[in-house]
């Protein structure tokens, strides 16, 4: 039975205190850092990454969506972004969020989890394979790597 909600994790290991993860993850920066591999573009329509802030972002294939941020929690770090036109909307999705977390474990360490939130219409089943848990996982290495880089 294929599932038709979410949610879906991916989690990695960082060696860096949990706040300089969230320096990425908790801003607009995240975007920014995955932009050349990823995205063609993404234009901050309104906020300043903060609840609120709609992007609209334009992956490397098909059309540009909006992205507006629900969440941004900076006592716990944790972000969420609700896709809110375009994207999975256009293919049967009632309702698709990405939450980003980072958890300390260690004075110089945490953990990063990107969890994929979804709910797709029954006769929509099919496109649960377009959720891009691949890509969400090479982003979190992607990044891991950056915020390391300077260690």
């Amino acid at each position: 039975m294929i599932k038709t909600r979410g949610p879906i994790s991916t989690e990695m290991e960082v060696n860096v205190p949990a706040s300089k993860a969230w320096k990425i993850y908790g801003t607009t920066d995240l975007m920014k850092i995955t932009l050349p591999k990823y995205l063609k573009s993404v234009e901050v329509l309104e906020g300043d990454g903060g609840v609120g802030t709609i992007c609209r972002t334009t992956p490397l294939e098909g059309p540009s969506y909006l992205e507006k941020f629900t969440k941004v929690d900076n006592e716990n770090l944790v972000k969420e972004v609700d896709i809110i036109e375009g994207a999975f909307l256009d293919y049967g999705f009632n309702f698709y969020r990405i939450r980003f977390e980072n958890i300390v474990t260690g004075e110089n360490s945490c953990l990063t989890r990107t969890t994929l939130l979804f709910d797709v219409k029954e006769e929509y089943v099919a496109n649960v394979s377009l959720v891009p848990i691949e890509t969400s996982m090479n982003i979190m290495k992607d990044i891991t790597a950056y915020v390391t880089a300077d260690n």
